[in-house]
């Protein structure tokens, strides 16, 4: 019997993402507090976060289970930047962000409920971002409202084009979910992608 295979996330960009690997999947939403430890560093929190959320999700008498975890930040000039929520927010990060080069942690864990071992690891990618006028970052805003996007964009649309170039191995980590490195981890599991 084959495992079940669970995202911890009720996030509809990773779903839309685990989506793309066309494989049979839950969603469930993980249960833990997410502030951040006392000097804790970007990388640790989400690592840290990565894990407690696929754990979280966790069911007894469900059989085998491979939880997916994700967790991400941007961080802009060593201060960890998070969702803005409101346009003045948005707006003030953009700004913050114009001309400079942002990066972004996602931790990503893979837990498997019957061993009770859980794969963690790291992604790192960086946005440079073009020098932007007042004007080009409120139309931006108005537009397509990143509220809920840590660093007020959307890369899968308009965000775009407040890029000059993008540095990193999977652009799907950006969006939350790097698809490259679970693809590897779910094989690790006995889940693989490209086989029936």
């Amino acid at each position: 019997m084959s495992p079940k295979l669970i995202l911890a996330s009720t996030s509809p960009y990773r779903k839309q993402l685990l989506d793309k690997l066309a494989i049979e999947f839950e969603i469930r939403e993980p249960n833990c507090d997410e502030t951040p430890l006392t000097g804790e560093s970007a990388t640790e929190l989400v690592l840290r976060l990565a894990k407690m959320k696929a754990q979280s999700c966790a069911r007894e008498k469900q059989g085998k289970q491979i939880i997916i975890g994700s967790d991400q930040v941007c961080v802009i000039n060593n201060a960890i930047i998070g969702k803005p929520l409101t346009r003045d927010n948005a707006i003030q990060q953009l700004t913050q962000a114009s001309g400079q080069v942002i990066t972004f942690y996602t931790g990503l864990a893979v837990f498997n409920s019957e061993t009770g071992c859980c794969d963690v690891t790291l992604d790192e990618f960086k946005v440079h971002f073009r020098t932007l006028s007042q004007p080009q970052i409120e139309y931006y805003v108005d537009t397509e409202q990143p509220f809920y996007c840590a660093g007020s964009f959307k890369s899968e649309g308009l965000g775009i084009a407040l890029f000059e170039r993008l540095e990193g191995k999977d652009p799907n980590s950006l969006i939350g979910l790097p698809l490259i490195i679970l693809i590897d981890m779910l094989d690790k599991q006995g889940i693989q992608v490209l086989s029936k």
